[in-house]
């Protein structure tokens, strides 16, 4: 009655169809119909009503038991309204989802899994980033010391970056991570700029002290009219409105607070660190130099 008990199969037009018998259902929709079900007792032989024998309790369940690689899972689909990123969202998820539900998984699709695929890969995007420019700038000053003096531009641009999304109340996210890694050729272009000319200064004659002085003095208005063409040019993202603003004023947000916080300290840590580093490296052209002296001998 209850379990669709298949009884036979019938065959019609060479195909075979199972017979399945079934009661009807007015006599299936309560818990009360139970009482009309009999058994034949065993011992007496006399039919037994079902209700008499078993205990019935009533229990709310899902009507799927959905599962993912073998475990228990529930869907969950969500719309993104405000000003809010599909990053922040996801992180929202995850802070409620090991607050409440410790052991449980999280397993994303679609668009949500892209964005954490991407997020993940972007550090080591970033961290490629870095070592592409260190190399290309050690080929082109032939050292691998002063490179590294113009590389430390680069945490003071991420910490003005970070600094400048905490202002704004925004968090990392893929948009800000892109404009983190944009700033590591805008930072360092400003150290190049000390570094190269102080390295050309030295190769005239003149020595370590005087060098970067004067290439830190003569350089701060092209460095300044530089980066404040940068500066200037992202407030626009800063100030956007409508559709996509959110996303525009997080990049546009980390590179002005990067720019800004870096610009105003690249002038005094690139000449201190490189008067530092400075004392134990040689002029560009002190090859040349012995090459000369020796074929003069």
């Amino acid at each position: 009655m209850f379990g669709s008990r298949n009884v036979t199969k019938f065959t019609k037009d060479g195909r075979e169809y199972d017979i399945i018998l079934q009661g009807d259902i007015k006599n299936r929709k309560e818990p009360s119909n139970l009482a009309k079900v009999y058994v034949r007792s065993k011992n007496t032989g006399k039919l037994v009503s079902i209700s008499n024998l078993v205990s019935l309790e009533e229990e709310g369940i899902a009507p799927i038991l959905s599962r993912y690689n073998r475990q228990k899972a529930i869907t969950i689909s969500a719309n993104i309204v405000g000003d809010y990123s599909l990053s922040d969202a996801l992180n929202f998820l995850e802070k409620t989802t090991n607050d409440n539900f410790p052991s449980a998984r999280i397993a994303y699709k679609g668009e949500s899994e892209e964005l954490r695929e991407t997020s993940y890969q972007i550090y080591l995007i970033f961290a490629l980033a870095l070592l592409t420019a260190y190399l290309v700038m050690a080929a082109q000053f032939e050292s691998f010391k002063h490179p590294f003096t113009i590389m430390l531009t680069v945490p003071l641009a991420i910490f003005g970056g970070i600094l400048g999304l905490l202002v704004v109340g925004s968090s990392i996210n893929i948009f800000s991570q892109i404009a983190l890694i944009i700033l590591i050729g805008l930072a360092t272009k400003n150290g190049i700029l000390i570094v190269e000319f102080a390295n050309q200064l030295r190769k005239e004659g003149k020595n370590l002290e005087t060098s970067i002085i004067e290439a830190a003095s003569i350089r701060f208005r092209p460095i300044l009219m530089t980066s404040l063409s940068t500066i200037i040019g992202v407030l626009p993202l800063i100030l956007g409105s409508g559709p996509g603003a959110a996303s525009r004023l997080t990049v546009g947000i980390t590179i002005f607070g990067g720019m800004l916080f870096s610009t105003f300290f690249t002038l005094y840590v690139i000449p201190t660190i490189y008067s530092i580093i400075g004392k134990n490296t040689r002029r560009i052209d002190a090859i040349e130099i012995e090459l000369s002296n020796h074929l003069k001998k």
